[in-house]
């Protein structure tokens, strides 16, 4: 058009501006580089800690949406909540917390990850009350690593590593066991294979109870497999404590995946521990335990010091095998999920926090999981629950559903439904099938029932909370007669 005029690039304002244009967009970019470079540079020893991103930039995605956190949205206490946070103490005098860890290591099944935990076993002693625990947790569950976001358990060991953070895999690993669980983690320890069946073979062997027929190989497929008969105790070497405490295939007769091989290892550790308290055996261990220390330090990690591992030792002497609470955390307390990681079809185990609780507080308080969960009468916790009851009639005394349906109603329970009697009973039992946890608190205290009176069923589809079956001991506690 008349008049118009086309700019002219070469004109030196316009060289002047694509200039600065080209040198804003280099510096900013050489900024974010070099931001990246130093915030997750892993090559030598900084201080500080990575943030999440380089914590898990080598860890593969997965497409499962992240859950609430179970220890905040079920109000469970949180001991640890970041890597960078000091570890409890242990006083010496009060309960402690012990991690056990095992390293997956070269499985040669081409699972990878040596430095996954495969085994993850909590171990609690009281010494006020002189009983102890243990906790198993699968390896598969879903939960929220401190700084990392959510993952499989068993990898906070290898994220710990791979970024170096303080404490390395052992710290964020304790630290991912105690924001789960809800209970402090004072020590871990984690011992090489080797160092295990050095140890068993110098304690000149365990005896374990066999429930199942099972054919083994302590060096994996080949000709030295021995096969353990069932319903009879077995002694085991060193090496074939380890295939034992090792198996979790069907194709071997070891039956419960990883929850069967969660019960053999408990298995093992009370077979230890029977073995090393027999008297000459643990008066033994104890005068030569500096040197044992040390011969055997190569091939045990742990924060744990001599003295509080002595102090430990004699603490056990003093607690019966009858005051030692099992457990493991099994699909009853857990949801299996289908997820995707690196685009590759993967399984994992949604929690249910308020059933793991139960299962916690058994082990972990003294009077299990009934003790309370919150403060307040106890009536009126359970209407809050307002928990849909089914009630069943297993004993002899027709009628008994219907009047223990109005002795509840009026404490204001809501029973909305009787089911047909499942065979009669001697004995009262009570099925779960969501958590209404203060309703199951005042039932149990109003049946006076035992845990192996309770059963954990988690089914979103069950029409009531909770199911009563009504046996013959209630009818002498019945407060009305019948």
């Amino acid at each position: 058009m008349p008049g118009s005029r086309t700019p002219n690039m070469y004109h030196p304002f316009w060289r002047s501006l694509a200039y600065w244009i080209f040198v804003t967009a280099a510096v900013l970019a050489a900024f974010f580089i070099v931001r990246k470079l130093t915030l997750c540079w892993t090559l030598t020893a900084l201080p500080g800690v990575p943030p999440a991103e380089c914590a898990l930039q080598n860890q593969p995605s997965s497409d499962l949406p992240a859950l609430p956190d179970p220890a905040t949205a079920n109000n469970l206490p949180v001991e640890l909540s970041a890597p960078e946070m000091e570890l409890p103490k242990w006083d010496g005098a009060s309960r402690i917390n012990i991690a056990f860890f095992g390293l997956r290591g070269d499985d040669g099944q081409g699972e990878g990850c040596p430095t996954c935990t495969d085994t993850i076993m909590v171990l609690t002693v009281d010494p006020v009350t002189k009983s102890a625990g243990m906790l198993s947790i699968p390896r598969d569950m879903w939960v929220n690593i401190p700084g990392a976001g959510y993952s499989r358990i068993n990898t906070a060991w290898a994220i710990g590593e791979n970024a170096k953070l303080p404490g390395g895999g052992p710290a964020l690993a304790m630290q991912t066991v105690s924001q789960f669980s809800g209970v402090p983690i004072h020590y871990y320890v984690q011992v090489d294979f080797g160092t295990f069946v050095s140890f068993i073979n110098l304690i000149g062997g365990i005896d374990v109870f066999v429930e199942e027929r099972m054919v083994l190989d302590p060096l994996g497929e080949g000709p030295d497999h021995f096969v353990l008969k069932p319903g009879d105790y077995r002694h085991l070497t060193g090496s074939r404590a380890l295939a034992y405490a090792r198996c979790r295939h069907e194709s071997q007769g070891c039956s419960g995946g990883d929850v069967g091989r969660a019960k053999r290892q408990q298995q093992v550790i009370i077979a230890i521990r029977d073995k090393v308290l027999e008297p000459e055996t643990f008066a033994t261990l104890i005068t030569q335990a500096p040197q044992l220390y040390a011969e055997f330090s190569s091939g045990i990690h742990t924060n744990m010091s001599l003295e509080d591992a002595i102090q430990l030792a004699v603490l056990a002497k003093d607690i019966r095998v009858d005051d030692i609470k099992q457990g493991v955390i099994d699909s009853t307390m857990a949801i299996p999920a289908d997820t995707t990681i690196n685009g590759v079809p993967a399984n994992v185990l949604r929690p249910v926090p308020d059933l793991i609780r139960i299962l916690r507080d058994e082990i972990f308080i003294p009077g299990g999981p009934l003790s309370p969960l919150a403060q307040g009468d106890p009536v009126a916790l359970m209407q809050s629950d307002q928990a849909k009851i089914r009630i069943v009639n297993n004993s002899y005394s027709a009628g008994l559903e219907q009047s223990t349906a109005s002795f509840l109603s009026t404490q204001g329970m809501q029973v909305v439904e009787f089911g047909p009697p499942t065979g009669a009973s001697s004995t009262t039992k009570i099925i779960l099938y969501s958590s209404k946890l203060y309703t199951l608190r005042y039932l149990t205290e109003l049946f006076g029932l035992g845990s192996q009176q309770i059963v954990i069923q988690p089914d979103p589809a069950s029409t009531v909370d909770i199911e009563i079956w009504i046996g013959e001991d209630w009818v002498s506690r019945f407060p009305f007669g019948n």
